[in-house]
């Protein structure tokens, strides 16, 4: 691997400690930058053409990428993206389209101008709405690279106590940010939800709702003809047991979620109302077993 190709695996920048560690010397950086083919950005960081824009500009403010800007690097789940690049600087220099945050207290990426994943979410929590930060907390958390109650150790007080509620919706499991989601609206309304459930003939559902209502949460996978079979053959199997079934998509979740809280309280008002009993007009019309 040629130094250009290993800045390309660095985002397209790197200082010299990274390009010596490397096993770059210092003759071949200075061989590569007067063949053009490299640039010095500033003493110390090396980059080549089309150096992935934050990083550049982390390097050039001598800071680290943080908060919604580092989700990238991490692979964390996020909502929504942001023009605005959120960075970690030790001057605190006020710039364009940067949102500063305050310093990193805990080891920091180990290559890239990145901050670490506590304080990614940490300055996270701190700075973006519930639900944002929440589906970034549980990515992480679903992946093991920290703990529930490690982040709820660094925020003590009365002043971080709407941040700890924020953590308290974090799920044991999570396999989509819609699952994540999905429960935060439902135990937001005050409805009693219990997630990856195993049920007799019809297999483990995403979400039963006050112990009546299944709901499932469709990716793009359940529009496929097979998948789609099997999600009807599992629907019949919840209504013979007695459970009614409402299936939601990623734009129900993330863009209509009001909506979706509501369709599933008409439906648990109109069972607790008995509009789904049997019809009392025509007494035995169920054929005996």
């Amino acid at each position: 691997m040629d130094i250009t190709q290993f800045l390309r695996t660095r985002h397209g920048a790197a200082t010299m400690d990274s390009l010596r560690k490397a096993g770059f010397t210092r003759r071949t950086v200075a061989a590569a930058l007067e063949a053009g083919s490299i640039l010095r950005l500033h003493r110390g960081v090396y980059v080549v053409e089309g150096a992935a824009p934050d990083v550049v500009a982390a390097f050039r403010a001598d800071g680290l990428i943080t908060c919604l800007s580092a989700a990238r690097f991490y692979g964390l789940w996020t909502l929504h993206g942001d023009e605005d690049l959120h960075l970690s600087c030790s001057t605190g220099k006020k710039r364009r389209h940067v949102i500063h945050h305050g310093a990193c207290l805990h080891p920091r990426h180990p290559y890239m101008p990145v901050a670490g994943v506590a304080d990614v979410l940490l300055h996270a929590l701190r700075c973006l709405p519930e639900l944002e930060s929440l589906v970034m907390v549980q990515s992480a958390i679903s992946r093991a690279l920290l703990s529930t109650e490690f982040l709820k150790s660094k925020l003590p007080g009365n002043r971080n106590g709407r941040i700890r509620k924020t953590l308290d919706l974090v799920l044991p499991r999570a396999d989509s940010l819609l699952e994540v989601l999905a429960h935060a609206h439902f135990a937001r309304a005050g409805l009693r939800v219990r997630m990856h459930v195993p049920l007799a003939g019809v297999g483990e559902v995403d979400c039963l709702v006050n112990e009546c209502l299944v709901v499932e949460l469709d990716g793009g996978t359940h529009l496929e003809g097979k998948q789609v079979k099997k999600d009807q053959y599992r629907n019949n199997a919840g209504l013979r047991g007695g459970l009614l079934t409402l299936r939601y998509y990623y734009a129900d979740v993330v863009h209509h979620p009001e909506r979706m809280v509501a369709e599933v309280l008409a439906v648990l008002r109109n069972r607790e109302g008995g509009r789904y009993a049997p019809a009392r007009y025509a007494p035995g019309w169920v054929p005996p077993s």
